[in-house]
């Protein structure tokens, strides 16, 4: 067999268990233009390897590229497709793991502070940016769920979102809090004093000139106003605070405030878990951060469980 048909193979396969499968799939497709459309008994492991090191120092697309691989040769050994996997068992050492910027509530305000105030100047426009920050930190949104809103999918005499087709290819329903639909109400003020389309099949967030808002122009309009406001990271992260820390920032507080209010954590992470729209729980501990706040939470729970089991004793 070749492999592009393999490649193709798999795919639908995959795809008929109601797996989204896009990123694998474009890693897959990557392969198959790397290796050319070969038999699969012809790719030898030596080139399975060079395109999952790629070329110049690890990076974090190495798991990405050997889970896809992995699971590729799985699927080929088992069907009697080739006698053996053809990806390295050994692999180096990758680069620290990625740490969200868990924002303050202070910076939070300085952010939507400055988007309020930005110069109208920009296709976004400051009320549109400052309910999209809202939004995302409100609603525990990511960006692209966001931006693909529609007026059909709110629901506010429910104060309900309806998130559709998301990351994991499932909908959901999100309620949403009595400061959030304030703030939805003011934008839609504003959407309406703008003229913007009202059907509900049009786009919730727009442009001024009702386009739809794309994902790497929110993200650089983002960055401006983290300069404006002064927000920078204090730590040695590749990256500085991003649209998307506002749903890591979403978790973390709530779970602060959990702490704080002597609530059932257990609980709480099975709800964060459905709220955030998480296949599994494993995926919501990788949101919750460990901030100096919450780790001095954590600290103060186990102590006062830890005098408990002491007494008791």
């Amino acid at each position: 067999m070749k492999l592009k048909d393999a490649v193709e193979q798999y795919v639908v396969h995959k795809r008929s268990l109601g797996i989204h499968f896009k990123t694998t799939a474009r890693i897959l497709h990557a392969f198959c233009k790397a290796i050319g459309n070969v038999d699969l008994d012809k790719i030898p492991p030596e080139r399975v390897k060079s395109f999952i090191y790629g070329s110049g120092p690890v990076t974090n697309n190495l798991p990405p590229k050997r889970s896809a691989l992995s699971g590729f040769y799985r699927y080929l050994v088992n069907r009697g497709y080739v006698s053996e996997s053809r990806v390295p068992t050994e692999f180096p050492k990758l680069p620290q793991s990625f740490i969200p910027h868990i924002y303050t509530i202070d910076e939070l305000r300085r952010i939507l502070h400055a988007a309020a105030n930005q110069i109208d100047r920009c296709k976004i426009e400051s009320h549109t940016m400052r309910f999209l920050i809202l939004l995302l930190y409100g609603a525990a949104l990511r960006l692209s769920e966001a931006v693909s809103l529609t007026i059909g999918d709110i629901d506010l005499d429910e104060n309900v979102l309806t998130i559709r087709d998301t990351k994991f290819f499932k909908t959901r329903w999100v309620p949403i809090s009595a400061d959030l639909r304030k703030a939805f109400d003011a934008y839609l003020k504003i959407r309406a004093e703008r003229n913007h389309p009202t059907p509900s099949e049009a786009f919730l967030l727009l442009t001024r000139d009702s386009h739809p808002i794309k994902l790497n122009r929110a993200s650089e309009s983002f960055k401006r106003l983290c300069g404006v406001a002064k927000v920078c990271r204090k730590d040695k992260g590749r990256y500085g605070p991003r649209l998307h820390d506002l749903r890591h920032s979403f978790a973390v507080h709530r779970l602060i405030a959990c702490y704080r209010e002597g609530g059932d954590v257990g609980q709480l992470l099975v709800q964060l878990s459905t709220y955030l729209g998480h296949v599994q729980l494993a995926s919501t501990q990788y949101y919750l951060t460990l901030t100096p706040e919450l780790l001095r939470h954590v600290s103060i729970r186990f102590e006062n469980y830890a005098i408990r089991e002491v007494d008791h004793d």
